[in-house]
């Protein structure tokens, strides 16, 4: 084996550590091996390298950090197409990629600034040291520090129910959520109370109002198809969820839930509107 060889065979073993960084600062799985593929061709141009992990990860972080701020600038999408066109039916790979990470999760880094979401990514998610996140961003440790701070506040915020109502009412939704993927009516009957109201704005060419368990139970299974993309997190303060297809925001439901039943939900479009949270564990 030659050193080009060699030089490959170590690389292609942080492949997937790489892709994955990648991933979560990006949400893009071909941005992602862009990245990675952009590391390869500096390592490639590049002799003498103690830490080869360290420094791959830096290079993968820097390129991310390049492209996250293009991409603000170019105020554009970055899966390359609106959410509302996405493919239902998401590639194997990408859909383990999108659950590996949360939908919900992916949403709210999508919120951070590009500086924030490589300084949340690298420590909270991979516990990378704050002088290494510095060296990268090319701040100090401390402003580093803080930059994941903030998006760690933003990322998780502060939920306004007591834990045990947290609890109860994520096990509604959730529940609420299963039935929807399966089109169970008698399921979705269950978790409906008799007078739920459904409510979303005018805009959508939906109905404003659809009243009743039966109606919006059957209105529910009509577009399940859309609860695979469903899940659960805080919707401004509630427990309530997000559709977020690729892991890209389309909808959120902000779900009213008294006792064990679903009382009612507005269906979000407008993201002036939300304020989304990760539901931790």
């Amino acid at each position: 084996m030659n050193d080009r060889d060699e030089l490959a065979a170590r690389f292609e073993a942080q492949r997937a550590h790489l892709h994955g960084v990648a991933y979560r600062m990006l949400g893009s799985p071909a941005e992602a091996e862009d990245a990675v593929q952009e590391a390869w061709l500096r390592l490639s141009r590049t002799d003498g390298i103690d830490n080869l992990a360290a420094w791959l990860r830096t290079v993968v972080s820097r390129v991310c950090l390049d492209m996250l701020r293009a991409r603000k600038n170019r105020r554009e999408d970055p899966t390359g197409h609106p959410p509302e066109l996405a493919d239902p039916n998401t590639p194997e790979h990408d859909a383990v990629l999108v659950d590996s990470v949360g939908r919900a999760m992916l949403v709210v880094l999508d919120t951070l600034s590009p500086a924030e979401r490589i300084a949340f990514v690298l420590h909270d998610l991979f516990a990378v040291p704050f002088d290494q996140i510095a060296s990268t961003l090319e701040r100090s440790p401390a402003a580093a520090k803080k930059l994941a701070s903030r998006a760690r506040s933003r990322v998780h915020g502060t939920p306004e129910l007591s834990a045990p109502d947290l609890a109860r009412n994520r096990h509604v939704v959730e529940a609420f959520l299963e039935a929807a993927r399966g089109g169970d009516i008698d399921a979705l009957l269950a978790v409906l109370a008799p007078g739920v109201v459904r409510r979303v704005a005018p805009e959508t060419g939906l109905p404003v109002e659809v009243r009743g368990a039966r109606d919006v139970a059957e209105e529910t299974r009509i577009f399940g198809r859309r609860a695979r993309f469903a899940e659960v997190a805080l919707v401004n303060g509630q427990v309530g969820a997000v559709v977020a297809p690729h892991g890209r925001l389309l909808l959120a439901l902000a779900v009213t839930v008294e006792g064990d039943r679903v009382t009612g939900y507005d269906v979000i479009v407008d993201p002036n509107r939300l304020t989304i949270r990760v539901l931790g564990g």
